[in-house]
């Protein structure tokens, strides 16, 4: 028997709008991989393990061949005690500052990495139907859970073999530890561990680019739509003020950007010279009249301008004819029948200077 939300999941065949994808967005209902986080904190377990745990035990150990060496001349007293104590737990509390700080910062770019910032107020609500153990009960067996339950024993599997095979080699040489020096078997357990991690790093980096994408797919599948839900969208947004005069921004900026297109292809921009730009196209055995193909005012007109002398396309200043033909003729329309003497003149003017060139 098919549940209700397969039915559900079933019908819903269309992808998720930009509008329903920013609503779960506000939600805090983003995609999120939690091993693209958990490979950025080793990574920066590696920068600590590799530069900073030398560090601490280079100030470990200089701190023991201090005590060792003035065992005789350590203070007795107890203000001078409690003052030594606290100059060496300040400096320990100092190099280990540095590691905790790294983390934390970490973590945070872990998450704003993969979602940008989030104000999300509704997350942090509670939901009192988690605490209803009959409510909660599906949730615990469903799809979602199986998949995060193979994926952690895939990858415990993985860095397991990962592990073995870099250890290996070096298992022969555990043997020896008893007969080396202090400061040599902390260098040894230091190589192993660094190596350790960096091969642990490059697994855990494949595994969180899979399973970033997964979590994306996922993301987008639970947001789809059927097709009366993109329908009901489509008349909301109509209705919308703020969605209308979005639309006409966007159309207008369209068209601003074709009309500019068009600019190189003209055979003459009429201009007032700063205020008015009307740029004309005409074949004569293709058109029976010049056509306007662009035309603005003030920075749009400067902006014609410049394109013009771009292009090495005629600019003729004739203020009155640019005011009529901005104000009498749309984009893509032939000049009214007034103007073509006025029109001709310019033209068979820019004629005659192509012909002296």
């Amino acid at each position: 028997m098919v549940a209700p939300e397969d039915d559900d999941d079933a019908s819903k065949t269309e992808e998720p709008s930009e509008r329903k994808i920013s609503k779960a967005k506000e939600e805090g209902e983003v995609a999120i991989s939690q091993e693209a986080k958990s490979f950025i904190m080793l990574l920066g377990m590696l920068f600590v393990v590799w530069l900073l745990i030398p560090l601490m035990f280079k100030w470990f150990y200089l701190m023991s061949v201090r005590f060792v060496e003035n065992a005789g001349q350590m203070p007795v007293d107890q203000a001078e005690i409690e003052v030594l104590l606290r100059q060496s737990g300040l400096g320990l509390l100092k190099i280990m500052a540095i590691p905790f700080t790294i983390f934390i910062v970490l973590g945070v770019f872990a998450s704003i990495a993969q979602t940008g910032f989030i104000y999300a107020p509704k997350k942090l609500e509670p939901n009192w139907n988690k605490l209803n153990i009959f409510a909660a009960l599906p949730n615990f067996i469903n799809m979602k859970k199986i998949v995060e339950s193979l994926k952690g024993i895939i990858k415990i599997s993985i860095i397991t073999f990962v592990a073995i095979l870099v250890v290996k080699p070096y298992l022969g040489k555990v043997n020896l530890l008893p007969t080396m020096e202090t400061i040599a078997i902390l260098r040894f357990i230091h190589k192993i561990v660094v190596l350790l991690l960096f091969t642990v790093v490059i697994a855990v980096l494949i595994i969180a680019v899979a399973d970033y994408a997964y979590q994306k797919y996922s993301h987008l599948k639970k947001l789809r739509m059927t097709k009366q839900e993109v329908k009901d969208e489509y008349k909301q947004m109509e209705g919308d003020p703020l969605i209308k005069s979005r639309i006409r921004q966007v159309r207008m900026e369209r068209a601003r950007h074709r009309m500019m297109e068009n600019v190189p292809k003209a055979d003459v921009v009429i201009v007032n010279p700063t205020h008015y730009a009307v740029a004309l196209e005409y074949k004569m055995e293709e058109m029976d009249a010049p056509k306007v193909t662009a035309k603005g005012i003030d920075n749009v007109a400067l902006r014609i301008k410049a394109l013009a002398e771009e292009h090495d396309v005629p600019i003729v200043e004739n203020p009155p004819l640019a005011r009529a033909l901005f104000a009498s003729t749309e984009l893509d329309q032939t000049i009214p029948q007034e103007h073509f003497k006025a029109v001709a003149e310019v033209i068979g003017y820019v004629m005659q200077l192509k012909n002296q060139q």
